[in-house]
């Protein structure tokens, strides 16, 4: 029999020459979904099944939305006996489904009537919805529900399990806007280049400005960053260490970053650099080590919020910007638009 038939025609087929009751099922009070986690570094989780109050269960199909470019079903299995369908994926859609054989009753009380295995492709939050349910009595008598259930999973890179940037990391990966080292590291600590920083407000902001010229002789032509850095250039953020040298692998310090993530909020909310110049001062220890063409930027982005010191009593402006640090400035400012 061919796997991508009907499930439900298998189902029916296998149960056509049973012996018939005359007694009906009564109608089936409850079903719920649950996950085994809600976040884990662990790439794979359990969704099951339950049913409450139960009558007479002798056969179900259930299908299920999912997003195939983040998870992939490994499994799924029960421990009601009989007979159960491989699971049928079709684009976004998951489709199990199983019988018990014979003159036997359908299942009663409360159980577990499935558990599916997921694995996560990529780190990111992801969504697993119930969409459909049939059930059938021993008699073939059919009832069909709409759980519209839906259970959530993040999976988290190893190495900012107990990190103190986790939410906002994640947040920006499940946006698509920041990316790991690999499938389960993200190195939080790591330092961030000024191209990578650019590429992270362009995608933030989502430009589409970059066919203008480049006017960095150490930008060169076919590199990863060559577009990324036009859009961001033609949109006033970016500016070089001199007209002509962008230094676009060089780790970007913390004054570079506060003054890129001034000018990319004048640009979203379609104001002038000058027009957000804040009368605030700063009262940092450090307050002398912020050069005089990020003091403006500097006292703007902590009255609004954009950025904070790295102690309470220091804000490091000469010191390079990490990974984690970059992933929450640019959720502060997507909050900010």
């Amino acid at each position: 029999m061919r796997r991508k038939r009907f499930t439900f025609a298998l189902i029916c087929t296998l149960c056509s020459s049973m012996w018939l009751s005359t007694v009906h099922a009564e109608k089936v009070s409850d079903f719920e979904m649950q996950t085994s986690a809600t976040e884990s570094a662990n790439s794979t989780f359990t969704v099951t099944l339950k049913g409450k109050d139960i009558q007479d269960l002798y056969a179900y199909e259930a299908k299920f939305n999912f997003d195939p470019k983040v998870l992939e079903i490994v499994k799924a299995e029960t421990k009601i006996k009989g007979f159960s369908v491989s699971p049928i994926v079709k684009n976004n859609e998951i489709t199990i489904a199983h019988t018990k054989i014979g003159n036997v009753n359908g299942e009663k009380g409360n159980l577990d009537i499935a558990t599916i295995t997921f694995k996560a492709k990529r780190a990111g939050t992801t969504a697993v919805k119930w969409t459909a349910l049939k059930v059938l009595d021993r008699n073939l008598k059919d009832q069909e529900f709409t759980p519209n259930q839906s259970s959530t999973f993040t999976k988290i890179f190893s190495d900012i399990v107990s990190h103190w940037a986790k939410q906002d990391i994640m947040e920006m990966v499940t946006k698509g806007i920041v990316e790991g080292m690999d499938a389960d590291s993200f190195a939080p600590n790591n330092n961030i280049t000024r191209a990578q920083f650019a590429a992270l407000i362009a995608r933030a902001l989502d430009l589409t400005e970059g066919s203008g010229s480049n006017p960095f002789t150490d930008v060169k032509s076919g590199v990863w960053y060559e577009d990324t850095l036009k859009k961001a250039y033609a949109a006033g953020i970016i500016s070089g260490l001199s007209k002509t040298k962008f230094a676009p692998e060089k780790s970007i310090t913390r004054e570079e970053m506060t003054t890129m993530l001034m000018r990319a909020k004048a640009y979203a909310s379609g104001v002038k650099v000058d027009s957000m110049a804040s009368d605030s001062t700063t009262a940092f220890k450090d307050d002398s080590k912020i050069s005089p063409w990020a003091k403006a930027s500097v006292e703007f982005a902590l009255k609004s919020g954009l950025m904070k010191g790295r102690t309470q009593t220091t804000f490091a402006p000469k010191e390079s910007a990490t990974r984690a640090e970059s992933a929450v400035v640019i959720k502060r400012l997507l909050n900010s638009k």
